[in-house]
C-alpha cells in the first residue's frame, strides 16, 4: 500500500513536470447570444415605435410592462413633443400579447420597477410636468390590472436607480422636479419589506456628487447582498452634463458606503445581476450625445471590469429595465438613440466554451479508480467477521488511522467550499477549520480512553450503558439518517460542479462515485475505507498544491504577486477581534470551533469508529495527532488556493466567465479552463477522491450502527460471525443505495432546497449530542430521564436560536451542546439518586491498566 501511495506522488510529480505551464486566455471571451424576434405589438393598427422609461416586471409568469414616454410623431431635433402614456402591455407565452389602454391612472414615466412574489412595484416617476412621490403595486386580477397603493417616497423623484436587496428596496438620486432649473439629488430612501408600516426612511447618501439616470444593481460582495450605484449624470437646467464614471457600494449590515476601483461610463444604461457575483452593465452614454453600445461586466469579489463584445447590429437601449429570463435576460424597449425607442425585446442568452476532457484525463481518472477497487479487493480477503469488517480487527495503522479521519472530516464540498470561501471573502474561517487542536486534549484523554475501555463498536453503545438503550437508539436512528442525507449530497453537490465546468453528466458521476465507493466499502470494510482515504488524503494535497503552483507560475511575480495585492486588499485578515456573537469575530469562530469539534470527533461514528480499528489505545490516540497536525497546513493550503485563485482573476479577469453562476464552482472551474491534460484529470480525480472518501465512511459507519444498534436489539441471538458480516454487508448496500437513490432524486427532482432543510432538522437533532456524551461521562448524577430532557432542550434552544438570530450561525451547536448538558444536569437533579453504581462510565472510575 505505501508503494501504491508513493506511486501516485511520482505520477503527480511527473504530469505537473511534463505538462508544462499553461498560457493564459485559454478560454473564449463570454458571449451573449441575441434574440429579437420578440416586439411590443401594434396600437389601433400603427406599427409601434417602442418606448422609454416605462415600468415592467412579472406577474404570476406573465410579462408586464407599463406606461412610457416617447416622440410619436417627431424627434427631438424636428421639435418633436416627448407624449407619456398609461397603457399597459401583457405577454403571455403561451397567448400572446394583450393591450390595455390607458390602464395606469395617469400618464407615468422614468421611475423605478422592483418585481417582488406578490406583484411589480412602481416607484415615483413623471410626466410631463411633474415628478410624483407614488407608489403603487401593478397586480392582475384575472385580466384586469389592479394599483394597489404602498407607502410613499419622502419626496417626490423620477430618473433615480433602485434595486432589492434581501427584504429592502433602496432608491438613490433622480430629479425631484421636471422642466428648466432641475438640479440631481443626493437623495437615498429604504423599504423594509418587513415593516412597511414605518414607509420609506431617509439614509446618509453616498460619498460623491448627486446625479440622476445612474444605474443600480443587487448583488453579493463575498460576505453581504449590497446595494451598487454607477454613473448618472449631474445637471441644472440647460447646462451642460456632467457625466459621471464613479462606483459605489452600500452595504446594508455596515449601513456604510464605499467607493468602488475603476470608472463606469454607463449613464443612463442599465444593470443585472448575473450568477453569484457579477453584474451586467449593458449599453449607457458616456457623454451628452455619445451612445455607448457595449456591455460590460463587473466582478464583486475581484473590482475588476471587462468588456463582452456586442455585434454592430444589435441596439442596446437605454432608460429601460431588465429581466431575468430562464437562464439568460429580457430587455423591455427602450430609447436607442436619443429620441429614437425601438419596440425590440432583447432576449440575451450566455454562450460560453467549456473545455472538455482529453483521452490522457479519462485514462488518468481511470486508472485511479481502478486502484480504488484493487485496494478493495484486497482487503476483502481479510473480512472474516462483522469485528473485521467493522473495526478492522484493530490491524490498521495508527499513521492511516489518521490520514483516514482526515479524509473523512474533508469531503468534497470541503475542497470547493475552502477555497471559494477564501477566494470571495478572507480568512476569517481559517480558526474554525484549525479548531481540531482545541479539542484533541479532551478527545484523547476523554473520549478515547473510555471507547477503548469499553471495547464498544459504536458511540452509542456507550449511551445504553451510561442511560438507557431508549437514548441510544434514538442517538442512533438520527446518526442513521443524517449520513443518508449527507451521502445524497457529498454525491449531489460536486457532481453539480463538475458538471459546469467539465460537461460530465450530474446523474454519470453521482452513479460513478455510488457505485464505486459501494464496491470498495462491500468487498474491504472499513480496512479498505481506511487506506482507500489514506490514498485519496494524498491525491487531494496532491491537486491542491498542483493548482497553487501553477497559479503561481502564470502570474507576473509568482507568489509575491497573490501576497502583494492580497494584503493590500485584507484578504488574509483574520476577522475581527471584538466580541460580538452576532458575527463571525475570532472570539465567535473560536468558541464555534471548540464545542463543534468536540461533538464531531468525540461522538460523531465515522470518526469514533476509527479510534477502534488500531490495536491499542496509544496508537489511537497517535492518529488523532496525525490527523490535528494535518488539518492546519491543509486548511492553510486551501485558504492559499482559494486567495490564489482571487489574485488570478484580478489579474486575468477575462478568464472568470459569467457560466460560473456558483462561487463554490471557481475550482472546478480553474482547473477545467486552464490546466493541461492530464494534470486535470487527475486533479478532477482528486474531486472524486474527496467525495468518495466522506462516501465510503457514511456508508460503513451508517451499516456499523444498524447493525450494531438496532439490528443486535432486534435479533439479541444473532451472534455468528459469518451471519454478522453478512448483515453488516447487505446493511452496506441498502444504506449505499438509499443515499445514491437521494443524491438521484435531488438531482432529477429539482428539489436541491431540501438539503437545506433536512440538514437544518438533523443538526438540530444532533447538535447537543456532545453535550450529552459530556454530561454522561463527566458527572455521577446524570440519569435517563435528565438525558431525555436535555435532548429536548437542545432542539428547543437551537430553534429559537435559530429564528431569533441572537448568536452567529456557527455557533448553533455550542448552543445545543450547552442546553443539552446544562438541563440534562438541573433535570437529573429532580430524580432521586439511582443506587446503580455508574462509576465506571465516568471520569471518577479506574481505569484499567493496559487499556
Amino acid at each position: 500500500m505505501r508503494n501504491l501511495i508513493l506511486t501516485f506522488f511520482l505520477l503527480l510529480g511527473t504530469a505537473v513536470s511534463t505538462a508544462g505551464v499553461p498560457a493564459t486566455q485559454l478560454t473564449e471571451t463570454d458571449a451573449i447570444r441575441w434574440d429579437t424576434s420578440l416586439s411590443l405589438p401594434q396600437l389601433d393598427g400603427t406599427p409601434n415605435i417602442g418606448i422609454a422609461g416605462a415600468f415592467s416586471g412579472r406577474v404570476d409568469g406573465k410579462l408586464l410592462i407599463a406606461g412610457g414616454a416617447n416622440f410619436p410623431d417627431r424627434t427631438p431635433e424636428a421639435n418633436g413633443e416627448k407624449r407619456y402614456h398609461r397603457d399597459l402591455y401583457i405577454y403571455d407565452a403561451s397567448r400572446g400579447w394583450q393591450v390595455i389602454r390607458d390602464a395606469l391612472p395617469a400618464p407615468r414615466a422614468y421611475g423605478i420597477s422592483v418585481t417582488l412574489p406578490e406583484g411589480v412595484l412602481c416607484i415615483g416617476g413623471c410626466d410631463a410636468s411633474d415628478c410624483t412621490d407614488q407608489v403603487s403595486l401593478l397586480t392582475l386580477d384575472g385580466a384586469r390590472p389592479r394599483f394597489t397603493p404602498w407607502p410613499s417616497l419622502p419626496r417626490p423623484l423620477a430618473n433615480a436607480a433602485g434595486a432589492l436587496v434581501g427584504h429592502r428596496i433602496y432608491v438613490a438620486g433622480g430629479i425631484e422636479q421636471v422642466g428648466g432649473g432641475t438640479a440631481a439629488t443626493r437623495d437615498f430612501f429604504m423599504l423594509d419589506l418587513h415593516d412597511r408600516g414605518r414607509g420609506w426612511q431617509e439614509l446618509p447618501p453616498w460619498p460623491g456628487p448627486a446625479r440622476a439616470f445612474a444605474v443600480a444593481a443587487s448583488q453579493s460582495d463575498g460576505f453581504d447582498n449590497c446595494f451598487y450605484l454607477f454613473s448618472g449624470r449631474d445637471f441644472s437646467g440647460d447646462s451642460a452634463w456632467t457625466v459621471h464614471k464613479d462606483g459605489y457600494r452600500y452595504n446594508p449590515r455596515l449601513g456604510s458606503w464605499e467607493r468602488l476601483e475603476g470608472e463606469f461610463p454607463v449613464m443612463a444604461g442599465t444593470a443585472a445581476p448575473f450568477g453569484t457575483n457579477h453584474i451586467l452593465l449593458i449599453g449607457g452614454r458616456n457623454g451628452t450625445n455619445s451612445d455607448d453600445r457595449m456591455l460590460r461586466l463587473y466582478h464583486t469579489i475581484t473590482e475588476t471590469l471587462t468588456e463582452v463584445p456586442v455585434s454592430d447590429e444589435i441596439d442596446l437601449p437605454v432608460t429601460t429595465n431588465v429581466l431575468p429570463d430562464d437562464d439568460g435576460i429580457l430587455i423591455t424597449s427602450g430609447e436607442i438613440r436619443p429620441g429614437v425607442r425601438t419596440p425590440v425585446l432583447l432576449r440575451g442568452t450566455l454562450q460560453s466554451t467549456i473545455h472538455r476532457l482529453t483521452g490522457l484525463d479519462i485514462g488518468v481518472i481511470t486508472l485511479y479508480f481502478l486502484s480504488l477497487a484493487f485496494i478493495g479487493w484486497y482487503f476483502s480477503k481479510n473480512q472474516k467477521t462483522s469485528d473485521d469488517y467493522f473495526k478492522g480487527g484493530g490491524r490498521i495503522p495508527w499513521f492511516i488511522v489518521g490520514l483516514s479521519i482526515f479524509g473523512t472530516a474533508l469531503s468534497a464540498i470541503t475542497f470547493m467550499a475552502i477555497p471559494a470561501k477564501a477566494y470571495a471573502t478572507d480568512w476569517s474561517y481559517l480558526l474554525f477549520n484549525s479548531g481540531i487542536v482545541l479539542a484533541v486534549p479532551v478527545i484523547v484523554l476523554l473520549f478515547i480512553p473510555f471507547y477503548r475501555r469499553l471495547n464498544v463498536t459504536t458511540a452509542y453503545e456507550y449511551l445504553e450503558a451510561r442511560f438507557n438503550p431508549l437514548v441510544r437508539i434514538l442517538c442512533s436512528i438520527a446518526f442513521i439518517l443524517f449520513q443518508i442525507g449527507r451521502m445524497g449530497v457529498v454525491l449531489l453537490l460536486p457532481s453539480i460542479a463538475l458538471n459546469v465546468v467539465t460537461g460530465f453528466d450530474i446523474f454519470l458521476c453521482i452513479t460513478l462515485m455510488g457505485v464505486l465507493s459501494l464496491a470498495y466499502t462491500l468487498m474491504g470494510g472499513i480496512e479498505a475505507v481506511a487506506w482507500t482515504e489514506a490514498l485519496q488524503v494524498v491525491v487531494l494535497l496532491g491537486a491542491a498544491v498542483t493548482v497553487l503552483v501553477i497559479v503561481c507560475l502564470q502570474l507576473p511575480e509568482d507568489l509575491g504577486t497573490i501576497v502583494a495585492s492580497a494584503s493590500a486588499a485584507g484578504k488574509f485578515n483574520l476577522g475581527s477581534t471584538a466580541f460580538d456573537l452576532r458575527q463571525p469575530t475570532m472570539w465567535t469562530v473560536l468558541i464555534a470551533t471548540f464545542f463543534t469539534n468536540i461533538t464531531t470527533y468525540g461522538t460523531d461514528q465515522t470518526i469514533v469508529q476509527r479510534y477502534l480499528t488500531t490495536a491499542t489505545e496509544r496508537e489511537a490516540r497517535k492518529g488523532v495527532y496525525v490527523n490535528a497536525a494535518l488539518t492546519i497546513p491543509a486548511t492553510i493550503l486551501f485558504f492559499l488556493v482559494g486567495t490564489a485563485l482571487w489574485a488570478f482573476y484580478r489579474h486575468y479577469p477575462a478568464e472568470l466567465s459569467m457560466a460560473v453562476r456558483d462561487s463554490d464552482a471557481i475550482l472546478p472551474w480553474y482547473i477545467s479552463t486552464q490546466l493541461p491534460s492530464g494534470v486535470l484529470g487527475l486533479i478532477i480525480a482528486g474531486l472524486f477522491a474527496a467525495a468518495m472518501s466522506t462516501l465510503s465512511s457514511s456508508m460503513n459507519s451508517a451499516a456499523t450502527a444498524f447493525v450494531t444498534d438496532i439490528h443486535r436489539k432486534l435479533c439479541p441471538a444473532a451472534r455468528d460471525g459469518r451471519a454478522l458480516l453478512r448483515t453488516a454487508r447487505l446493511s452496506t448496500l441498502v444504506l449505499g443505495l438509499v443515499g445514491v437513490g437521494f443524491a438521484l432524486i435531488m438531482a432529477s427532482w429539482e428539489i436541491k432546497s431540501l438539503w437545506d432543510e433536512f440538514s437544518k432538522i438533523l443538526g438540530i437533532l444532533l447538535g447537543g449530542l456532545g453535550g450529552l456524551f459530556l454530561l454522561g461521562l463527566t458527572t455521577r448524577r446524570a440519569n435517563t430521564f435528565g438525558a431525555l430532557c436535555g435532548i429536548a432542550a437542545s432542539v428547543v434552544v437551537q430553534i429559537l436560536v435559530a429564528r431569533s438570530g441572537y448568536v452567529n450561525l456557527l455557533l448553533y451547536s455550542t448552543t445545543g451542546f450547552l442546553s443539552c448538558f446544562i438541563v440534562g444536569y438541573l433535570a437529573s437533579l429532580c430524580v432521586p439518586r439511582s443506587n446503580r453504581d455508574t462509576d465506571s462510565l465516568t471520569i471518577y472510575g479506574k481505569r484499567k491498566t493496559g487499556a
